[in-house]
């Protein structure tokens, strides 16, 4: 009701300062009837029983007077302020049933204003964040099936958070006890291969050159190994804690790939490596390959890197004679390359853990293969940082297929 009355006073307001630009128009239209030569002494109204009565009397400087009606000016401006009455009524009158409907639309949010005053003035009951406290201070953290629990309804939301937050600190220790329990296992066997040359070195190998000479390979080859397990386990703390720096820069990542694929056809002979682009690719006049530019913005050796992890994957799980493919993809503001063997494969269960920290399936563990169980997780680190994501199509006995894709924002970081 208070704004409808603000908005009344205003109309009359309003109204108020109509009339008296019209009476100064009026007044202003008399006076310059006056002739110039004259000059205006005085002005007054002459007032009588109705508004026909009134006159405008205007003296001039030789003492004429000039009497004006002031109702021939109203009969003028009588029906166009009659009109803005009546609009100004209407309108006052839809204002009132404005409020009205605002206020009912406002209802809910007044009742909760009302509730939640009314709370505010209540005592504050402390004994149930005394209690929540307690159970929270009576949970073991050696139970793995510990919750916390209360019975008290009013804090069964809180107790779910909080229970879940205690789930993922559990799993996370899980996690990280498990990281650690495979990191000295792996670190385990080089060590022990080592001191087991060293001791055959000490018995028979000062006087065996065959000896020495298989320890000093053995040794040679094991020392590459750990150095390679370090090198790969320092990465990925380096990436927990966020001390990998990338270093974006605009580059063509099918060129990456092909120099990727060329550099697998020297490095291994065992199988045969196709190279595919989505936009193809043609021969310039020598009889070089052109391929379309797939421009994207990234750290390009920490991209290099990961298609090499994914190859010697590929290669590593592949029979000899074996197709591995790379492909270059677009689609849309997205860029992506893939890597496809034609290997063992693995089941949907092993998926969704391959790029865990030493993971390898039931098939992949054997001596043969080799390798950390670290490449993957470093590839999935590099990717993550990109803001990219990688898809995995496996199935036993036929092969694997990474995809790999990528924003192609160019001026990201730049």
């Amino acid at each position: 009701m208070s704004f409808w009355f603000k908005q009344f006073w205003g109309t009359i307001c309003l109204d108020i300062i109509i009339v008296a630009l019209i009476a100064g128009a009026f007044f202003k239209w008399r006076i310059d009837q006056i002739p110039d030569t004259r000059e205006v002494e005085k002005v007054e109204i002459e007032s009588g029983e109705s508004y026909k009565d009134f006159v405008l009397i205007i003296e001039d400087s030789h003492g004429d007077f000039h009497r004006y009606p002031v109702y021939q000016f109203i009969d003028y401006v009588i029906l166009p302020l009659g009109v803005l009455l009546v609009l100004q009524g209407l309108d006052i009158i839809g204002g009132l049933f404005g409020t009205g409907e605002i206020r009912r639309k406002l209802k809910p949010l007044n009742d909760l204003a009302i509730k939640a005053e009314r709370l505010s003035s209540l005592p504050l009951d402390t004994s149930k964040f005394e209690s929540l406290e307690q159970a929270i201070e009576n949970l073991s953290p050696n139970s793995p099936d510990a919750r916390i629990s209360t019975g008290d309804k009013d804090l069964a939301s809180i107790e779910v958070a909080l229970n879940n937050l205690i789930y993922r600190m559990r799993e996370s220790q899980k996690k990280q006890a498990r990281f650690v329990s495979d990191a000295s296992h792996e670190l385990r066997t080089p060590i022990a291969v080592i001191q087991g040359y060293v001791n055959m070195l000490d018995r028979w190998g000062k006087e065996d050159e065959s000896i020495l000479e298989e320890s000093i390979e053995a040794l040679k080859h094991e020392s590459e190994h750990m150095k390679e397990l370090v090198e790969q386990l320092l990465f990925l703390a380096r990436g927990e804690n966020g001390k990998n720096t990338l270093h974006y820069s605009e580059f063509d990542l099918c060129q990456v790939i092909h120099e990727v694929w060329e550099e697998s056809l020297m490095i291994d002979r065992d199988h045969p490596y196709e190279f595919v682009s989505d936009k193809g690719s043609a021969l310039d006049e020598e009889g070089n390959l052109i391929l379309p530019p797939v421009k994207m913005c990234g750290d390009v050796a920490m991209i290099k890197q990961s298609v090499r992890i994914f190859v010697q994957n590929a290669a590593k799980y592949s029979a000899k004679g074996s197709t591995i493919q790379f492909r270059v993809k677009t689609n849309g503001d997205c860029v992506g390359y893939v890597v496809q063997d034609e290997g063992i494969g693995m089941q949907g269960e092993d998926v969704k853990h391959i790029f865990e920290p030493f993971y390898r399936s039931d098939k992949a563990r054997n001596g043969n293969t080799g390798g950390s169980g670290l490449g993957l997780s470093i590839a999935k680190w590099i990717v993550d940082a990109h803001d990219g994501k990688i898809e995995v199509l496996s199935s036993p006995e036929i092969g694997t297929r990474f995809t790999v894709w990528l924003k192609a924002d160019l001026e990201r970081n730049l």
